[in-house]
């Protein structure tokens, strides 16, 4: 870091604790070391909060947990970030941007669900996995980010990885598919969307506008069913709406820092932790794709971090 990004970072630092508009904020300078981690945190929690949403799902209507989710986060996340810079947090000059990503996003978690009750689950896992290869595709068209040989191979031995693990059948081509794979572009293109928003936007700004707008839409499918909750089950709605939360400010940290060809294929480690908690939870045991595609995906994911720390040396 130079002694000028050193002065810029330490000058944001100070306009946010005397509360100016997050809209001025200047963007950190580019780490992604820090932004891979930062990945990694984010799918774990994303990994709990699928678990919770998996366990919800089997007893209340969908469209009561994707709302309940968002709207938890909303809470907490505005319990932290209003008392510290009021509602000029939403100040900004891309309401659109923030409006079509949030509308995007609850799109393509839609879609997911949608997916997921629709085809075998290894099908739709392996579908959905190539999200990272469509924002990889997209950020080098839009914002005409370079991406080497390295994180090229990384994308494709990964995915390779995944599909390794997921096995799918002749029968991932259905309806279901469709919807995986409508996912798996929504979710690029989002990935995309936010990196393109991080030059002028904080991740308070992000996250803010990410979970308003994503709670407005998911509150549309309230129509199609709601179920009152138990004090237990309510206390797993929080739980989830939090896991989910953790999980959105993490991942907008990483495409803050980092490029998106660079912390994509981390989103992979999300099915490590899912196989973890299948395991604790459901009993599911392990098969040998299952342990042989997961090793391929950490293996890639560790060589990209490895490839990134010696070029940032460099």
């Amino acid at each position: 870091m130079t002694s000028g990004q050193a002065v810029a970072e330490n000058t944001h630092a100070a306009t946010v604790s005397r509360g100016i508009n997050p809209a001025t904020w200047v963007k950190p300078a580019e780490n992604i070391p820090v932004g891979i981690l930062y990945m990694i945190v984010a799918t774990l929690a994303f990994a709990a909060m699928h678990a919770l949403s998996k366990w919800l799902i089997a007893e209340y209507p969908i469209g009561q947990v994707m709302f309940a989710r968002s709207f938890v986060g909303l809470i907490i996340c505005s319990a932290f970030v209003l008392p510290q810079h009021g509602l000029s947090v939403f100040a900004t000059k891309k309401a659109n941007s923030h409006v079509f990503r949030g509308l995007s996003q609850s799109i393509s978690q839609t879609f997911s669900v949608l997916a997921f009750s629709l085809m075998p689950l290894a099908g739709a896992i392996a579908i959905n996995f190539s999200a990272p290869l469509w924002a990889a595709l997209v950020a080098i068209i839009w914002l005409k980010e370079r991406a080497g040989p390295a994180r090229w191979s990384v994308l494709l031995v990964g995915f390779l990885g995944v599909v390794i693990v997921t096995n799918p059948s002749a029968d991932s081509l259905t309806l279901g598919a469709i919807f995986a794979l409508l996912n798996a572009i929504m979710l690029g293109t989002v990935t995309v969307a936010v990196r393109g928003m991080t030059g002028t936007e904080s991740p308070s700004t992000l996250l803010m506008w990410q979970l308003a707008t994503v709670s407005v839409f998911h509150s549309l499918l309230l129509v199609f069913g709601f179920k009152w909750m138990t004090p237990a089950d309510f206390m797993l709605f929080v739980l989830c709406g939090v896991t989910n939360l953790i999980g959105q400010y993490f991942w907008t940290k990483a495409l803050v820092l980092a490029p998106a060809t660079a912390v994509s294929p981390f989103f992979y480690f999300m099915l490590v932790w899912a196989m973890g908690i299948g395991f604790v939870v459901w009993g599911e045991v392990p098969t040998v794709p299952l342990l042989v595609g997961s090793c391929i995906v950490v293996a890639a994911g560790l060589y990209l971090l490895w490839h990134e720390a010696q070029r940032r040396r460099s």
